[in-house]
């Protein structure tokens, strides 16, 4: 009798479930990047939660190119169900607009739907690099005008952003080396073809714990608890290299609103999971603890958005 009264309350709870469920079909979460990035790692993290949330298959699959644009455009080419989200960082919708055609309006097309996770900009070298922070590092190119380059990974991107304020403001000439995602552009600094490079905390965490990366400086506003002695760019005189980004999840504008809040609604009991905290924390993500309406997000997207677009001018940040 108890075996049979835990069956049915089983039951029950499988039931209550699938109901909240916002669609009963399997769900693409397109990622605007290659394999092994930052935002795929986060994909990874939420597409597993999901899939058990939903009982259905959720895939991730891999968008790269033209600043995110790619990706986005295809979520935008699908039916506005639910049934394809997109997973990024806001630096697709409120960076790379500013400097790439991407033929759509991140403001107008494109919905926020759950602010989930954040994480930093780092400043990092090759191993052989021969600086060990990054006061060394800018003596060493100014010492070596027109022989340093720094990689991003993404045009368009603060990582591209934060190596033309420092060329402006510490009167260097580092040359702009853009790649299409974290992955490639860290095995080029690994490899010491490419020396310098703003770089997402996610990332670049692993590489500097394994020794395959030195970290010169964190680019952010204040320093980080697992690198309490490295100072920011705003202690050493940049206060302007201060960049973060927060990872979500992102619809077409043309999805029903109501269809919206149950996304929505079942991101953030996702987020809130215990095991999706412990990824989090494991792969050097930080969660977003605050529940942001769909509003919100979007006033924060704009809030970024233009912060970006003034960075752009006042630096003349454009493509090579």
């Amino acid at each position: 009798m108890q075996r049979r009264l835990s069956l049915v309350a089983a039951a029950a709870l499988l039931g209550t479930s699938a109901a909240m469920a916002f669609t009963d079909k399997p769900v693409k979460l397109v990622v605007p990047a290659p394999p092994g990035g930052t935002i795929d790692v986060f994909a990874r993290i939420i597409s597993d939660q999901l899939s058990q949330e939903i009982h259905q298959p959720v895939v991730v699959e891999n968008k790269p190119g033209a600043g995110g644009a790619v990706a986005i455009k295809y979520m935008l080419s699908q039916p506005a169900d639910g049934q394809v989200l997109l997973v990024s960082v806001t630096n697709v919708l409120t960076e790379s607009p500013h400097v790439v055609k991407s033929g759509f309006d991140p403001l107008k097309d494109v919905k926020p739907i759950a602010e989930m996770a954040r994480s930093y900009l780092l400043f990092i070298a090759a191993p052989q690099f021969p600086a060990n922070d990054a006061k060394e590092a800018i003596a060493y190119v100014k010492g070596h005008p027109g022989k340093v380059s720094v990689a991003s990974y993404s045009p368009g991107t603060s990582s591209q952003y934060a190596s033309a304020i420092l060329n402006r403001k510490a009167g260097l000439d580092m040359e702009h080396v853009a790649f299409a995602g974290s992955a490639p552009a860290l095995a080029q600094v690994m490899g010491n073809q490419i020396p310098l490079m703003f770089d997402g905390s996610v990332t670049s965490k692993p590489m500097i714990a394994a020794g395959k990366v030195k970290l010169l400086a964190v680019a952010y506003k204040s320093r980080m608890p697992e690198y309490p002695n490295v100072p920011t760019m705003a202690e050493l005189g940049y206060p302007e290299v201060n960049f973060s980004n927060w990872s979500g999840v992102f619809a077409s504008s043309q999805t029903p609103p109501a269809l919206l809040e149950k996304i929505h609604a079942t991101l953030t009991r996702i987020n809130a999971s215990p095991v999706v905290r412990a990824r989090y924390a494991s792969t050097g993500f930080e969660p977003i603890t605050e529940s942001r309406t769909l509003e919100q997000a979007a006033e924060d997207v704009r809030t970024e958005y233009e912060r970006n677009g003034e960075i752009v001018k006042a630096f003349g940040i454009k493509l090579n």
